[in-house]
């Protein structure tokens, strides 16, 4: 079994690196094809109207000039087109809530589905300023795919798995499976000298009890389906 690793912060990002340690729980060899720089908060863009340049930069690690989404388009179409899963993450940040639109982490999972591949897209919440223990974020996530592994979901659909941000000394967190929360983020902005920049907190935006963000914010580990489309 092959399995495609990717994210949206950067073919040399920890995350990516904890991901990769993570999934050798799946026994599966693994091919890493990501972005050659963080595209974070790029969304489901995609590139066809310029060529995308990879390049081998070891074995089963390709460096891509494109996004989480070209990047998987391009991996299942030329570079692992037998891949039996894809995984994105473990992005640098929560991807809660309708962070799901907006970020090139979930969009990769989700490319993937939509190209009948399952997908799970992982990420770390942390509060401003905090460090992340990606050591710990990558033995979460392998406890995450070992139980995933024998769980299926409907066609065209994905996991979506968010880590919560808890103290160095704090138990290992339950999983818990919960809805996508569809609250919006605040529309806080300040007018600055080059125009206006939000500042709406992360941490305080609006919740729905048992749903994603309530879960993850609340200490444990939100494990959600997502629909493609």
């Amino acid at each position: 079994m092959r399995v495609v690793l990717t994210n949206d912060d950067g073919v040399d990002a920890p995350g990516l690196a904890a991901l990769e340690r993570a999934a050798a729980v799946l026994g599966a060899t693994l091919v890493v094809v990501a972005p050659a720089e963080c595209h974070s908060g790029c969304g489901h863009r995609v590139t066809t109207r310029a060529a995308i340049r990879i390049d081998d930069v070891g074995p089963g690690r390709f460096r891509v000039a494109g996004t989480p989404a070209d990047c998987v388009r391009i991996a299942l179409a030329k570079l692992v087109p037998d891949a039996a899963l894809v995984l994105s993450g473990i992005n640098a940040g929560g991807n809660l809530g309708a962070d799901i639109h907006h970020s090139g982490t979930v969009a990769a999972a989700r490319e993937a589905v939509l190209h009948g591949v399952p997908a799970i897209a992982a990420s770390q919440y942390h509060r401003a300023g905090q460090p992340i223990d990606w050591s710990r974020s990558a033995r979460w996530v392998a406890d995450v795919l070992a139980d995933l592994r024998g769980r299926s979901v409907a066609p065209g659909e994905f996991w979506n798995v968010n880590l919560p941000d808890l103290p160095a000394d704090a138990a290992d967190p339950p999983a818990v499976d919960c809805a996508v929360d569809g609250s919006p983020f605040g529309l806080g902005y300040r007018l600055t000298a080059e125009g206006w920049a939000y500042e709406s907190s992360y941490h305080e935006r609006p919740r729905v009890p048992g749903g994603d963000i309530d879960v993850c914010f609340g200490g444990g580990i939100a494990v959600s389906r997502v629909r493609a489309v």
